[in-house]
């Protein structure tokens, strides 16, 4: 009789040598074997826990065939929570993995953004141009006030002028009633002096006027018919001897039949550079 032998074990026997455990080995293995359960266990992330999931191959679960990796493995796998790199707002780690952050802004977004901006470059431009024109308007105003200014120191000094009486005033009283410029007064007192040497009261009796009847009277020296027909109207019913009155119709009768250059030049001159009357 055969003695039975021993039955087989029919798996294979694992060397030792083969399986020998050196620091460079034993991490190729681990990392070999965390990989092999990442694969073979369904990660699922879950908030801030990642829960592991055996998975079923043929019957089997693949934690059965990684004889590396025990049930306390996965279970700690499973409970544990992933490492974030954030911390919470009072300092504790928040078991959140960083936050990504993505641009979901629309182009049209972006579009309108730059935009915006060149509207702003032009509101700047409109800014600023409306403050040139702005000084612009403040420099005009303040040119007129000053030629107001000026103006209001004239009308001043002329009724200064005018309130005093006596030939200047009269010349004054009568070119501002004519409306025409004080700068005539210059010419006209010369022609005034050479007429009558201002008396208003002066009257000829020696050239022809005197000789037909018609004495010529006044500081311009005016005949009545002269004077009725060129004093100005506010002074009609004024007499020919009225200082202003008769200025007012001596100065209109020259400018009409001379022109208003013989009034500025102080009366017609001979070729010689004499006065001559008009």
């Amino acid at each position: 009789m055969v003695p039975q032998s021993a039955p087989t074990d029919t798996r294979s026997v694992r060397s030792p040598a083969r399986h020998s455990s050196t620091p460079a080995s034993a991490a190729r293995r681990v990392g070999t074997t965390t990989a092999a359960a990442g694969a073979a266990f369904g990660v699922v992330a879950s908030g801030a826990f990642a829960a592991v999931i055996p998975t079923t191959v043929g019957g089997n679960t693949e934690a059965d065939a990684a004889p590396d990796v025990t049930k306390a493995t996965m279970l700690a796998s499973q409970s544990a929570p992933i490492a974030s790199s954030t911390t919470s707002t009072d300092g504790s780690p928040s078991g959140y993995f960083s936050p990504v952050a993505f641009d979901t802004t629309p182009a049209a977004t972006h579009q309108a953004g730059a935009a915006h901006a060149t509207a702003s470059d032009v509101d700047v431009a409109s800014l600023d141009k409306a403050g040139k024109i702005a000084e612009k308007i403040a420099a005009e105003h303040e040119k007129a006030a000053a030629a107001e200014a000026k103006k209001a120191a004239a009308r001043q000094e002329l009724d200064s002028t005018i309130a005093a009486g006596g030939l200047d005033g009269w010349i004054a009283e009568a070119l501002d009633h004519m409306g025409m410029p004080q700068s005539y007064a210059t010419g006209l007192k010369r022609i005034i002096l050479k007429e009558s040497n201002g008396d208003p009261d002066a009257i000829n009796d020696w050239d022809s006027n005197a000789a037909a009847g018609n004495h010529s009277e006044g500081l311009m020296q005016v005949i009545p018919a002269t004077f009725k027909r060129y004093v100005h109207p506010d002074f009609a019913s004024e007499s020919v001897t009225d200082p202003v009155a008769n200025i007012t119709a001596g100065v209109r009768y020259m400018v009409d039949r001379y022109g208003e250059e013989t009034l500025a030049a102080g009366g017609r001159s001979s070729s010689s550079g004499g006065y001559m009357g008009y």
